[in-house]
């Protein structure tokens, strides 16, 4: 079987896997094979277009990769096959409550960070969002600015005990200002260079499957991929340039499956 037909017939079968452990309302599976810390993936759940497109611009500005539902249906769809760093997630919309998505959310124990957004500025909704499991809760009209002060925020706390810098061996990597260091001595990195080394990063001393790697990374744009020789070529030139900076951590490839990132 060719590289590319065994790659996709991976890429399928973990997607199945997904669909059923997190699917609401189905039978949960056994997600060790899937549970994977995200790499700064958000999911905005809202039905209007302009601020919808607004906030993906804006985000999409901070390196983070967004994806959209503009209503309760598409977002319960995405919720349930995808994971996510954070969701936006607007109170009002068509279908349905975004509060009965957070009550999902959190029946399954999915980790998914929630940021509720919403046009009613009341008391009662703020403690019945927080109540329900939110994370944070910001009211419309907001500031952008405060947005990203709130998502990176969030991250913060939920993936990285409130620091901003995770380590390797002599690598150490910055979350906001995406600087990787070697030593003392800053590595360059392209952006999907960094996205593929923090991903790596945050499962440090775990097998990483290579579609997980390329869904987290990449998004939505993974459907129209024909192989994974994208992601072999990132793991390529990242290697080179760990190796030439001195990093004593090991990008290691398991052949057929995916790679790891140690410290030794």
């Amino acid at each position: 079987m060719c590289r590319a037909v065994a790659d996709l017939l991976i890429c399928y079968f973990l997607r199945g896997q997904v669909l059923v452990s997190r699917g609401f309302g189905r039978e949960r599976n056994e997600r060790s094979i899937i549970r994977y810390f995200t790499v700064m993936k958000i999911l905005i759940v809202e039905d209007e277009d302009s601020l919808r497109d607004t906030m993906v611009r804006s985000l999409e500005q901070e390196q983070f990769l967004v994806e959209t539902a503009g209503s309760f249906s598409a977002a319960s769809d995405k919720i349930g096959i995808y994971q996510y760093d954070c969701i936006l997630l607007d109170i009002g919309l068509p279908g349905g409550s975004g509060l009965e998505l957070l009550k999902e959310i959190r029946k399954q124990q999915l980790s998914d960070a929630v940021i509720i957004i919403s046009a009613n500025n009341s008391l009662e909704d703020k403690v019945e969002g927080l109540n329900l499991g939110a994370d944070d809760y910001l009211a419309k009209p907001f500031h952008l600015a405060e947005l990203h002060a709130r998502v990176k925020s969030v991250l913060r706390r939920k993936k990285f005990d409130g620091n901003n810098w995770i380590e390797c061996g002599n690598l150490k990597a910055e979350t906001e200002q995406r600087i990787v260091q070697v030593g003392n001595t800053e590595l360059v990195l392209n952006r999907k260079e960094f996205d593929v080394l923090f991903y790596l990063l945050t499962n440090k001393n775990r097998l990483v499957n290579k579609a997980a790697l390329a869904e987290h990374v990449w998004g939505d744009y993974i459907d129209s991929a024909n192989s994974f020789d994208f992601v072999y070529s990132q793991i390529k030139h990242l290697r080179k340039k760990l190796k030439e900076a001195g990093a004593t951590c090991q990008l290691q490839a398991v052949y057929g499956v995916g790679y790891k990132l140690t410290d030794s």
